[in-house]
């Protein structure tokens, strides 16, 4: 009932109600197949006999109504009109299962693409603080592995139904045509059944849980390796091998746990079909040394359960299947629930105005338990050039985070003007700062997509934040904005890389512009030009930097240090 109610909890009311649909669908289908099963033998026992026709108290009332001559052509008649019209069924039957696969199939891989969008919102709602304690390779497994196996869950969940009620509709046609012998067979599939799920599916959880470790660490080994592979590449001999040796035990996990399910899900079908056929030619055997005669008079009946067992086997193999099915994945259903109830930011777009000033008044920020910053008070003049200082881990790339919005403090306020932010106007706030980072994240494909990051492209303003970084004439002699950077920009220099960030940042024309470290990474020289370069851009701006070299804030106009939680005015 646990993963029943979570799995509930991962539907909405739409998609619910597809899939209560879906279930009347699959005992429309159950009955279809339950009526062409029943229709085979009385068929056949009128094509062989059509004294049946006249003996029998279901087909005499049939062939009177529809008035066929009592004759032997009007026998040959109805049974012509019978094998037509049971022809006509099964090419509807056929038909109808066809239906049924592909809506079965629609809905299962819609469930995939909504969770998956679902994730993606979540992941975009997710605050900066939460992200930062998440592993980028467990967030891409969620969306790219575990949400097909839900869809691969909720696929399962069906055809048990479906199988479900057609194992009922023709057990209780077996029950009809002799309950004795239905009865035998049943007590002793129920116990194959039941020996069945409690030694496989009790493996087959064992074996989920440790495909989704195993997965887990797949995932990250592999954005280790394309993450940083210059450095992977720079290791010796040894370390390598290392590499490869963990990466190599990972995948073998979660390749034997895939060798395990396949096999526990091929070992119900082998043996109820040798249980069940067997049962049927010892029961035939056993009517052969009691006498021809009893073989002649069960015949019938016989030839229904070996029908009904040709298409019920088949269904209690895919119930059984369905379950281990479950039970293996059901990891995927705690992840994916866990992950679309993570905390979430609820904003609004109300403008703000910035016409003066930013005040820090007593705030306060602590890190999983530990304090970061304490009872910080500042203010930041509109179009000052302000320096945050100090050694690494004193808070200031937390402080800086504070103010462009990306956090919000424990305690105290911070001031646009005279509006407190807050979520009525902290995702308006955020777009209005520029951000460049020390390292900076350039995917594989052109200048103009990198610089665009995802918005829309305005050629003019596009050439204009490439000038003002300084690398539109480089770019001329390449192929200008269409020119490729590679994967993590591995075709530009560092000083390349950089200027390609400022423009990203001068692209969305903020008024704000942060410099977290950004130039630590580069030479003394490159530092130099690419800090006059941002000083002149920043004219109009208000300019917040945060650096360790004292060079990089030479013409800053305010310089603060950050030292053990505390805010300490140094010059300006």
């Amino acid at each position: 009932m646990h993963y029943v109610k979570k799995l509930k909890g991962l539907l909405d009311r739409k998609t619910a109600g597809k899939f209560f649909w879906l279930v009347l669908f699959a005992v429309f289908i159950s009955i279809v197949e339950a009526v062409g099963i029943s229709a085979i033998m009385p068929f056949i026992d009128i094509a062989t006999n059509f004294d049946n026709i006249h003996n029998n108290q279901y087909y005499r009332p049939i062939f009177i109504l529809f008035g066929f001559d009592d004759t032997e052509n009007g026998n040959v008649a109805f049974a012509i009109v019978f094998g037509v019209v049971l022809f006509v069924f099964y090419i509807f039957r056929g038909a109808v299962n066809l239906i049924y696969s592909y809506t079965m199939a629609s809905f299962t891989h819609s469930l995939y693409a909504q969770l998956t969008e679902q994730l993606f919102k979540t992941y975009l709602k997710m605050p900066y603080s939460v992200f930062t304690t998440k592993n980028s390779s467990y967030l891409t497994k969620a969306i790219v592995s575990e949400a097909s196996f839900i869809s691969t869950v909720i696929s399962s969940v069906l055809l048990l139904i479906s199988e479900l009620f057609v194992i009922i509709f023709l057990y209780l046609l077996l029950l009809i045509a002799s309950w004795k012998i239905t009865l035998v067979f049943t007590v002793i599939l129920l116990v194959k059944v039941f020996i069945l799920i409690r030694a496989i599916s009790k493996k087959a959880k064992e074996v989920g849980n440790t495909r989704a470790a195993a997965q887990a660490q797949f995932y990250e080994f592999i954005n280790k390796l394309f993450g940083d592979f210059k450095q992977i590449k720079l290791q010796d001999r040894a370390r390598l091998q290392k590499t490869e040796d963990n990466f190599s035990d990972s995948v073998g996990k979660y390749s034997r746990a895939n060798v395990v399910n396949s096999f526990l899900n091929a070992v119900p079908r082998i043996l109820l079909e040798t249980v069940g056929f067997s049962l049927v030619i010892l029961l035939l055997v056993f009517l052969l040394y009691l006498g021809q005669s009893n073989v002649v008079y069960i015949l019938p009946t016989l030839s229904l359960f070996v029908l009904a067992l040709y298409r019920l086997l088949p269904s209690v193999n895919r119930i059984v299947s369905s379950y281990n099915t479950i039970v293996y994945y059901h990891k995927s259903i705690d992840i994916i629930s866990s992950e679309l109830n993570s905390t979430q930011e609820v904003f609004f777009d109300e403008c703000l105005e910035f016409n003066n000033k930013i005040t820090l008044d007593r705030v306060c920020f602590s890190y999983q338990d530990k304090l970061i910053l304490d009872d910080i008070t500042l203010t930041i003049k509109k179009h000052d050039k302000v320096a945050f200082i100090g050694e690494s881990g004193s808070g200031k790339s937390t402080l800086v985070d504070l103010i462009a919005g990306l956090n919000q403090p424990d305690k105290g306020e911070i001031c646009v003007d005279s509006a407190a932010l807050n979520e009525s106007n902290l995702q308006n706030w955020r777009s209005r700062v520029g951000y460049i980072p020390q390292q900076v994240y350039l995917f594989d494909g052109t200048i103009a997509e990198n610089v665009c990051f995802g918005r829309e492209l305005d050629t003019e303003l596009l050439i204009k934040v490439l000038r003002q970084s300084n690398i539109y004439s480089f770019l001329q002699d390449k192929q200008g904005t269409e020119t490729l950077v590679g994967e993590g920009g591995v075709q530009l220099s560092g000083g390349q890389r950089q200027r390609i960030a400022i423009a990203r940042a001068l692209y969305g024309q903020p008024e704000i512009l942060i410099l977290d470290e950004a130039t630590s990474a580069l030479d003394n020289e490159t530092e130099r030009k690419i800090m006059r370069e941002i000083y002149q851009i920043s004219g109009d701006k208000t300019l917040i930097i945060v650096a360790h070299r004292l060079s990089t804030i030479s013409d800053c106009d305010k310089v603060f240090e950050v030292r053990e939680g505390k805010i300490y005015f140094k010059n300006g």
